[in-house]
């Protein structure tokens, strides 16, 4: 990042409403918006020699500059008025995207990496990718830090925490200092918490990857991810890889990303106290079982994800009986939709072992909240629960 941008050097230190409305925005020309359009060349024009500037739009777009300024400084660490600065941000097409770009750049045939073994569905597809060009892959569970035991001799350690959809919490830091010491790389998925629940850099990562198509955007209309890093060359060799596979998002895509970010704390902060609220209504139904989110005082992985995350998340877990039930509570919903994804303003569920990619059993919920009144969406939860009950299971 070359631009401090109108928060000027406080920008580490002001709230996260403030820095959410203001983040990435160029210095105020007047007679210009405060946030400009999104600029859809394919080239610019180029005299003379290529040196600095936009060239070409597969390499740069000024609607990603802004937007990865934005999402830079929502990812820096706290830490005085250099901790933005400090780092770069690059925006994808997608989550998996991020993903596979932070994998491919810094892996080589003979490397070994560390994998969740409870993660995102797609990862096991990854994984098969990566043994196909020779590279070593490592599993073990989110919880209890168990991919400590398999992280001798490994390139990269990949953590995802809280874990999807389990929503198991693993120690960042711990994790991080034990990689580094062994020489390994540390890559943080945080798509579940956001830059306003955990910022990964901050606990001692070397890249903090999300989609951005979640809860950061919030409207369920965007394909987005990124990568945020600290470290020059490692930056360099991401973006290296982006020109090559040419995974990059729609300048209208960035713009609308960038749009959304204005409203993250409030969204952040709404759908976060419903997802609780959720939660604690479920926890007395004699029907839900394996109920899980972070912010419960009770649940095993509050004390870890309370000493790291400063928001749990809008995504909670349970199970119902079996797959019937599971399918006739989800057709019972009227303010919840039935659909994949989550972080959107709008209550989603689903029934996760639909997609098969997941060691989940059939009765397995995945629910987002949204930005609903808390008492609309507990009542409408919790009258699904009853009516689904009225067959037979």
């Amino acid at each position: 990042m070359t631009d401090a941008g109108p928060m000027g050097d406080g920008a580490a230190r002001i709230g996260d409403g403030t820095r959410a409305v203001r983040v990435g925005l160029p210095e105020p020309v007047k007679h210009e918006p405060t946030l400009p359009g999104p600029v859809f060349a394919a080239h610019f024009h180029l005299p003379g020699d290529p040196t600095g500037g936009y060239a070409y739009g597969r390499d740069d777009n000024p609607t990603w500059t802004h937007l990865e300024r934005a999402i830079g400084e929502l990812e820096a660490p706290d830490g005085g008025p250099d901790a933005a600065s400090d780092v770069e941000t690059l925006v994808f097409a997608s989550g998996m995207a991020a993903i596979s770009a932070v994998l491919f750049s810094q892996l080589r045939a003979g490397d070994a990496v560390v994998l969740p073994d409870d993660g995102y569905q797609v990862l096991p597809l990854v994984r098969e990718q990566l043994t196909a060009y020779g590279i070593e892959v490592r599993t073990a569970p989110t919880g209890g830090d168990a991919q400590l035991d398999v992280l001798d001799g490994a390139k990269l350690l990949w953590i995802e925490t809280p874990s999807n959809p389990g929503l198991d919490v693993c120690d960042v830091r711990r994790l991080a200092d034990a990689a580094h010491a062994r020489g390994a790389l540390v890559a943080v998925d945080n798509t579940l918490a956001t830059p306003l629940g955990q910022r990964p850099l901050e606990l001692g990562a070397d890249f903090a990857v999300a989609s951005g198509t979640k809860m950061l955007t919030g409207h369920g209309d965007i394909l987005l991810g990124y990568v945020a890093c600290r470290d020059a060359e490692l930056t360099s060799s991401v973006r290296h890889w982006r020109k090559i596979v040419g995974a990059i998002p729609g300048p209208m895509e960035a713009w609308l990303a960038h749009r959304s970010l204005a409203t993250l704390q409030l969204r952040a902060d709404r759908q976060n106290a419903n997802a609780l609220a959720v939660a604690e209504a479920l926890r007395d139904r004699p029907e839900v079982s394996g109920l899980r989110y972070p912010g419960l005082p009770d649940d095993p992985s509050h004390k870890i994800a309370a000493q790291q995350m400063r928001r749990f998340g809008c995504v909670l877990s349970f199970t119902l009986p079996s797959r019937a039930r599971a399918e006739r509570f989800l057709a019972a919903l009227r303010l919840v939709d039935d659909a994949t994804s989550f972080g959107s303003v709008r209550s989603t569920a689903e029934r996760r072992r639909r997609w098969g990619g997941d060691a989940v059993s059939e009765g397995f919920i995945r629910f987002s909240a949204g930005a609903e009144d808390p008492a609309d969406l507990v009542a409408d939860v919790l009258r699904a629960l009853d009516e689904s009950a009225g067959t037979a299971v």
